[in-house]
């Protein structure tokens, strides 16, 4: 299937399946050649699987796929050998404007020459340098690189010898050197502090040409994004059809408010029709069947009862044939329940409810070369914002206070009774074959996961919950690892980077949620819109230095 070129992105009536899962279900939409278009859903409705398509790198089912001719993807790992050097990368990414310089130079030594060929090839050699700025790409790469925090990584280092969120950062870089038609970017700002997320938002508000962005950075998409497309439609990953596409004109707060207005009417009218299909099935089974006379026979009237019954008995034939006809009708297209709204169960019977006094305290503790000396005190409602920047210790200090972690230095008081939770932010379940609806009932017990169902918690798609959980994707595993503490809630949970991997929707859901949660909270989190909006006490980490 061989694209169209064009100056915009689009795609048309875009399907696509993997085996018998319907992924993308005649999709379509269209990114101009000046707007920056944030690409949004839940996890599972297949934005990786569209920027891929786009790309060209996977073939749909079907459909019509337009774009530039020179469309540049940013990958989540670089698709270099890990023996390659930083260099070769940023050198591979210019390899276009390094044909124009050899082009000028060659044109240049056949000027002397003379001839009116010559001189029309230098011309023309000369004003595509000037168009490519083959002057200044050295500049531009060196900026790029220290925009986006990797200029204190020498050209000459192998990327096998790089962290992978140093690798993701050269690979930003990269791409933004090559100065592709068109963009399409899949998560750009992980792994991006405050100050390399600015400078990346600075380059592509001046970008010339179409720009899709699959990301769950509200404050990026806020910052960035011309418009919003949710690749949800929410209902879809509820009903097996495959994701389609609604279109926004704004920010996310707007999303935020047309999304609460459209769940507010999906629930009006799942209700409705509940209440139909309730009186309908009261008509077949009971009032379709009931004679409504209220009274026995006159005499003067017995010489016609039985003609009058079996009036009454077509009547009634035919008021229950129409009833079952509406109620089959209704059954059939009935608009499905709209997944629930994140709550978290409270504490479980016969558990110790902690109401008063210190859970937690942390006096001089430090773990040698990951965390440096923190102290801190936590109580049954506390609510604490742990920041700092990549690799000052957020994580370590997560997995001290969820004793996973023997500490160095200083002291440790832990009350006793006290449970605690972590969501980690990278999930690893020890048997990936077990299906999450097993899992989450052998990790809460049989008891507890009939109470809090895991359907009930609408994290995960009914269709997934009998899944191997190996094949869940990375979110929906991180969804499942969250419905196991919010089934049966510690005293203290701990979150590493709660909104990685998770939707804007879930994010956000997820965030009103702990609002209320019974008991202590500690998040670490480098997450804009959350630390911008946070009210509770913050700890920040300078990092050891």
């Amino acid at each position: 299937m061989r694209p169209i070129h064009s100056h915009h992105l689009r795609v048309d009536g875009l399907s696509h399946s993997y085996g018998d899962r319907r992924v993308l279900s005649d999709v379509g939409l269209a990114v101009g050649a000046t707007e920056r278009i944030g690409l949004i859903g839940e996890n599972g409705a297949g934005k990786s699987t569209l920027l891929r398509v786009l790309a060209g790198t996977e073939t749909p089912d079907r459909g019509i796929i337009t774009r530039p001719p020179r469309t540049g993807m940013l990958w989540q790992e670089l698709l270099f050998d890990p023996g390659e050097t930083v260099g070769a990368v940023f050198e591979d990414a210019l390899a276009d404007i390094r044909s124009i310089e050899r082009e000028l130079e060659s044109a240049a030594s056949a000027m002397s020459a003379d001839g009116a060929t010559a001189a029309e090839r230098y011309a023309a050699a000369l004003q595509a340098a000037e168009r490519a700025d083959v002057w200044g790409a050295d500049a531009r790469r060196d900026a790029l690189r220290d925009g986006l925090g990797v200029s204190s990584i020498g050209l000459r280092r192998r990327l096998g010898e790089i962290s992978g969120g140093q690798r993701s950062r050269v690979a930003l870089a990269a791409l933004l050197l090559q100065r592709p038609d068109a963009l399409l970017l899949d998560e750009p700002t992980n792994h991006l502090d405050d100050q390399a997320a600015a400078f990346l938002e600075a380059q592509l508000r001046a970008w010339v040409g179409p720009v899709l962005i699959a990301s769950h950075d509200r404050s990026f998409l806020d910052a960035v994004a011309t418009g919003l497309v949710d690749l949800d439609a929410a209902r879809s990953l509820h009903d097996g059809r495959g994701a389609s596409v609604t279109v926004f004109g704004g920010g996310f707060s707007d999303y935020r408010s047309h999304k609460a207005a459209e769940r507010e009417r999906w629930q009006r009218q799942y209700d409705d029709e509940q209440d139909r299909l309730g009186v309908l099935r009261r008509t077949v089974a009971v009032t379709a069947r009931t004679v409504a006379h209220g009274r026995g026979p006159r005499d003067n009237d017995k010489f016609i009862q039985g003609f009058k019954g079996a009036r009454n008995d077509q009547a009634i034939a035919r008021r229950v044939h129409n009833a079952e006809q509406r109620l089959a009708s209704l059954e059939r297209d009935q608009v499905r329940k709209p997944p629930a709204v994140l709550r978290f169960a409270g504490i479980p019977a016969g558990s110790q409810v902690l109401a008063d006094g210190v859970l937690l305290q942390l006096a001089d503790v430090a773990v040698a070369g990951r965390l440096p000396a923190v102290s801190l005190r936590i109580e049954p409602r506390s609510r604490m914002l742990v920041t700092g920047a990549n690799g000052a210790g957020k994580s370590t200090l997560l997995g001290v206070l969820a004793a996973r972690l023997e500490t160095d230095a200083g002291t440790v008081h832990r009350r006793r009774g006290l449970r605690v939770g972590l969501l980690e932010q990278d999930v690893r379940f020890p048997d990936p074959t077990r299906s999450a609806r097993e899992l989450y009932a052998t990790t809460l017990g049989e008891r507890r996961a009939e109470q809090v169902p895991l359907s009930s918690l609408g994290l995960l798609p009914p269709r997934d919950e009998n899944r191997p959980v190996g094949a869940l994707s990375v979110g929906q595993q991180r969804r499942l690892a969250l419905a196991l503490v919010i089934a049966r809630p510690p005293h203290v949970f701990l979150l590493d980077e709660p909104t990685n991997h998770l939707s804007l929707g879930l994010a956000t859901e997820l965030e009103e949620a702990l609002e209320s949660y019974p008991g202590a909270v500690v998040i670490a989190s480098h997450d804009r819109w959350l630390r911008r909006r946070w009210s509770g006490e913050e700890l920040e980490l300078i990092g050891s230095s």
